[in-house]
C-alpha cells in the first residue's frame, strides 16, 4: 500500500496531468483554423515539407539539451518498436491529418478526429492492457461516437463528397494517433517522452520529408507573410511539437483510458 506523502503527490501530479491535458485540448481545438489557413498558402505538401525539416531538428536540440551529444543507447528491438511508431504517428496519421483537413472544414476535422477515444479502447482491448474506466465513461464514449458517426452520414447521403473522403481520411488516420498513444506509453514510462518523441520523430521524418518534397521545393518562401510563418511556427512547435511531447506524459500519469475521451472537447474549442 503506498504512502499517505505518495499517495498525495501522486494526486498532485494527475491533477498536474489534468490541467495540462486540457490546455493541450485547447491548442489542438483552435490549430484546425489555423492549418486551414496555412494549407491555403503552402499548400498541405509544403506544410509537411517544412514541419518535418523543422521537428526533427527540435526534437534533437532539445534531446541535446536534456543529455547533451551521448544520447540514450537503446537496444535493437525498442529502436525497431520506435521506428513503427514514427511511421505511423508522423508519416500516416500526420500525412492523412493533413490532407484530410484540406478536403474537409476546420469543425468537421476536430469532430472526426474526436473518435480517437473509440479507437484507443479498442486497441487497448486487443493488446490485453487493462486501464479502468467507469461506466460513465464508457456511455460518453458511445454516446460521442454515435453523434460522430451520424454527422458523417449526413453529409455522405447529402453528396459532400470532397468533404466526406476528407472525413474518412480523418476517420483513418485517428487510429494511427490511438495506435501511436498505446504503443508509447510503456517506451515513454521506460524512457522519458524527450527520448521517445525524439527518437519517433527522427525515425519518421526522412520518407514524409522524401515524399512532401516536391511540393515543398515548389513554394516561393520568400513570398511567405509574417502572419503564414506564425501559423507555421504554431502548428508545428506549439500544437505538434509540444502537443505530442505534452500528451505522452499525460497518458504516462493518467492512463490512456482515462486521457483519451477528453478528446471530444475539441469540437467545442
Amino acid at each position: 500500500m503506498p504512502s499517505a506523502p505518495a499517495s498525495a503527490d501522486h494526486a498532485r501530479q494527475a491533477r498536474h496531468a489534468l490541467w495540462a491535458a486540457l490546455a493541450m485540448v485547447a491548442v489542438w481545438g483552435t490549430n484546425f483554423s489555423v492549418q486551414k489557413a496555412v494549407f491555403t498558402a503552402l499548400s498541405p505538401g509544403g506544410f509537411l515539407f517544412a514541419r518535418y525539416l523543422m521537428m526533427p531538428l527540435a526534437a534533437a536540440l532539445l534531446l541535446c539539451w536534456r543529455n547533451g551529444l551521448r544520447w540514450p543507447r537503446l537496444p535493437r528491438d525498442e529502436l525497431l518498436e520506435l521506428l513503427k511508431l514514427g511511421l505511423a504517428g508522423h508519416l500516416l496519421h500526420v500525412g492523412l491529418v493533413t490532407y484530410g483537413i484540406h478536403w474537409s472544414t476546420a469543425f468537421s476535422s476536430s469532430l472526426i478526429l474526436a473518435l480517437g477515444p473509440v479507437f484507443t479502447l479498442l486497441i487497448l482491448r486487443f493488446r490485453g492492457v487493462e486501464e479502468r474506466l467507469s461506466r460513465g465513461q464508457l456511455a460518453g464514449v458511445a454516446v460521442a461516437c454515435f453523434g460522430v458517426l451520424v454527422f458523417l452520414s449526413d453529409k455522405l447521403l447529402g453528396g459532400h463528397w470532397q468533404a466526406s473522403g476528407g472525413d474518412l481520411t480523418l476517420l483513418v488516420a485517428a487510429s494511427f494517433f490511438s495506435y501511436y498513444t498505446v504503443a508509447a506509453k510503456p517506451l515513454i514510462e521506460r524512457h522519458g517522452g524527450v527520448t521517445v518523441m525524439t527518437y519517433a520523430t527522427l525515425l519518421g521524418s526522412l520518407p514524409v520529408v522524401a515524399i512532401s518534397a516536391p511540393a515543398g521545393l515548389g513554394v516561393v518562401w520568400r513570398e511567405v507573410t509574417p502572419i503564414i510563418w506564425a501559423g507555421l511556427l504554431y502548428a508545428v512547435l506549439v500544437s505538434a511539437f509540444l502537443g505530442w511531447l505534452v500528451w505522452g506524459w499525460v497518458n504516462a500519469v493518467r492512463g490512456v483510458a482515462r486521457s483519451a475521451p477528453l478528446m471530444y472537447l475539441m469540437p467545442p474549442v
